[in-house]
């Protein structure tokens, strides 16, 4: 059913839709950013016994796991923090990749995903940007994605 499920559905901002993968282990979702991003945080809402358990970050240009993710098997929205060392980093290309699920079949299921940072560029002179301001006051701005399931 792509109504409901499948890839478009990560950033449609609806608690009615999700992606879920298919069995089997790794799983991973690949994130394009134009333009690229410095990373600060990422959110993650599973499916309760359906979620990543050994999961990682990867640098996809650099070929380098920026963090392991450790979430937790229930439906709430999960915040990990990337590694401040790694925050300046500009990032076009990143895999959130899922060792192992919960799931006994390896199966993972997402609500929401969404990444939090900045870009290097000033938001009037990208139109892919989009800027908003942090609960403290801060500014962010999130570049477009483009998603590539594996």
């Amino acid at each position: 059913d792509t109504t409901s499920y499948g890839r478009k559905h990560l950033f449609d901002g609806s608690a009615e839709t999700c992606w879920n993968s298919e069995q089997g282990l790794p799983q991973s979702v690949m994130v394009e950013f134009t333009p690229a991003v410095k990373l600060s945080k990422i959110h993650i809402q599973f499916q309760g016994g359906f979620a990543g358990k050994d999961t990682r970050l990867v640098d996809m240009v650099r070929g380098v796991e920026i963090c392991p993710l450790h979430p937790n098997d229930n439906n709430q929205i999960q915040v990990f923090d990337v590694p401040e060392s790694e925050q300046d980093v500009e990032r076009s290309r990143i895999k959130i990749q899922f060792l192992s699920s919960t799931d006994f079949y390896g199966r993972i299921v997402i609500y929401a995903l969404d990444f939090i940072g900045h870009t290097g560029a000033n938001s009037s002179s990208s139109p892919d940007a989009a800027t908003g301001s942090g609960s403290d006051g801060t500014e962010t701005q999130t570049a477009s994605a483009h998603i590539v399931i594996t």
